[in-house]
């Protein structure tokens, strides 16, 4: 019987949320050598915290932490912390959850609904310094009643609310006797997790061993390294060697082991999407004809082919183009004829030298991308290249986050977005006015009454069909009035070892490598032969 058989439904999907960097041959695994029960997976980077209560695995994506709930390979809500589906009242308002017998921490000590309610709680207060805390704003109050149930009361009918409750629950018994900003727990967690945390070495690697006691069954994978390798190519080369037994990689570098009968290439589907924000506050890109404009005359299509090598959709909007809650309508087609025509309406004259210019301001500015990442490089510079052809100037700069994210108010950036289970998840924080500005919600500070509106709409209403012409209503003014341009959405690349039986993907959010990947269900690899 495989674990998730033991659970009750289906594989549990809390995606792994950790990195590290690792020097063990595949089959020696790290500070276990001569076992073949050890995994090592490069990524490209590495959590801030390991901390749930500062935003950690909100999205279900740890092996350290379960959440009352959890999401399976086909994304569907399935019980894991606790026994059952939620009760809902209805009127929407109230959801009750029974919790799982038998269930303990890495620590030996019993999970009770005291750690569920001081969990949420925590969260919510406005002293944790939590990005998870936005997600819940429905949340009125969250009690505890009896030894087994936790009952939440919320403050409008959410539909979405079940698929919040994957965040990972604390033990209240360590967590609270500390600053959850501040205190050991950050780096030294303990959860109910398959996995236990033995070591993080920081910009490095972090090793997890199996937990014995894991309530779904004790993993078969013993040691799992997460390899913090930033370069790609550097990855490539010591997955080649045998240094690593998987590894994320961008298009150009999977096609080299297309030949390799020792490995197998696994293709995630996402919601992240690649996409320039554009300020709303800049001389330029505050201009509305602009930002039309460089919505026609981007070349989708040409960005998928050329530079996601076909792994990936052209992007008409934050919904990917085959997912339900798309609305066809914004469909269109790269068309840089009506993109000067729009630029000549607004009164952008083009110069001798092909730049157009309005009362005396040149159309351009600077499209900042993290440096590092050649997939959005490359994006960039098919981005600044199309813009030209119609008569926008954009400069190119890399720079590393901590450089840009203090520009994010007047330069462009060449982001990544998206986040899986509901439009509300990805699209509230991305365009909601109340957001402009907090963190890297809402970058370009887009300001649209009526895209308020549909996402509160959207945020508050239980009806399907309300609720899908709400998001409808989103993407159609972001065509009217785009405050980003995007590009495309990518699928996500790996490769792996042909040593485990098991490996599935997922529907993944932007957060991926470290946070998702065919190891999402790792507890439940087993080895071939």
């Amino acid at each position: 019987m495989t674990s998730r058989q033991i659970r009750g439904a289906a594989a549990v999907a809390v995606v792994l949320g950790m990195t590290v960097a690792a020097c063990s041959a595949p089959g020696r695994g790290a500070g276990n050598e001569n076992s073949g029960d050890s995994v090592v997976i490069g990524v490209a980077s590495e959590p801030e915290t390991l901390s749930p209560l500062l935003g950690y695995g909100k999205d279900g994506n740890s092996k350290l932490f379960d959440g009352l709930l959890a999401r399976n390979a086909d994304m569907e809500l399935i019980p894991a912390l606790a026994s059952s589906m939620p009760e809902i009242s209805a009127d929407g308002l109230v959801y009750t959850y029974t919790l799982r017998e038998g269930v303990e921490f890495s620590d030996g000590e019993p999970l009770s609904p005291a750690d569920v309610v001081f969990t949420y709680r925590t969260v919510l207060d406005e002293k944790t310094n939590s990005t998870a805390r936005s997600e819940l704003d429905a949340v009125k109050d969250v009690r505890a009643e009896g030894e087994d149930k936790v009952v939440f009361h919320l403050s409008y009918p959410y539909a979405p609310f079940a698929g919040r409750t994957v965040l990972p629950i604390v033990p209240e018994h360590i967590a609270a006797e500390q600053d959850p900003n501040t205190g050991s727990f950050n780096t030294e967690p303990v959860g109910t997790g398959p996995y236990v945390l033995s070591s993080w070495r920081k910009g490095e690697k972090l090793t997890f061993k199996a937990n014995p006691g894991y309530w779904g069954g004790a993993p078969e994978v013993k040691t799992l390294t997460m390899a913090i390798v930033q370069d790609d190519d550097v990855r490539a080369t010591r997955l080649r060697s045998g240094d690593l037994d998987g590894a994320i990689l961008p298009p150009n570098l999977v096609a080299t082991f297309k030949d390799d009968d020792s490995r197998k290439t696994y293709r995630a589907t996402s919601y992240d999407n690649r996409t320039v924000t554009l300020p709303t506050a800049g001389e330029v890109t505050g201009d509305r004809a602009i930002r039309q404009a460089l919505d026609l005359a981007v070349d989708r299509g040409t960005m998928v082919d050329k530079i996601l090598d076909g792994a990936g959709r052209p992007a008409y909007g934050p919904v990917p183009v085959d997912d339900p809650w798309f609305a066809p309508e914004v469909e269109r087609a790269h068309d840089p004829g009506r993109a000067e025509a729009v630029l000549d309406d607004a009164g952008w004259t083009a110069g001798a030298d092909g730049i157009r210019t309005r009362d005396g301001r040149r159309a351009g500015f600077t499209l900042l991308h993290p440096s590092g990442d050649k997939v959005r490089q490359d994006h960039a510079l098919a981005y600044a290249s199309d813009a030209k052809k119609v008569g926008i100037d954009v400069t190119v700069e890399s720079a590393t986050w901590e450089v840009i994210e203090p520009r994010m108010k007047d330069d462009a950036v060449l982001a990544g977005f998206g986040s899986t289970g509901d439009p509300d998840f990805g699209l509230y924080t991305m365009l909601h006015s109340t957001l402009a500005g907090d963190g890297f919600n809402n970058m370009g500070r887009y300001d649209n009454p009526a895209v308020d509106q549909a996402l509160d709409t959207g945020r508050r209403t239980q009806g399907q069909e309300a609720r899908k012409a709400a998001y409808d209503t989103v993407q159609r003014e972001l065509l009217k009035d785009p405050g980003y341009t995007f590009l495309t959405h990518i699928d996500h690349l790996y490769v792996l070892a042909d040593r485990w039986d098991g490996l599935t993907t997922q529907t993944e959010p932007h957060e991926h490598g470290f946070a998702s990947g065919p190891w999402w269900n790792v507890e439940d690899w087993k080895p071939k032969g």
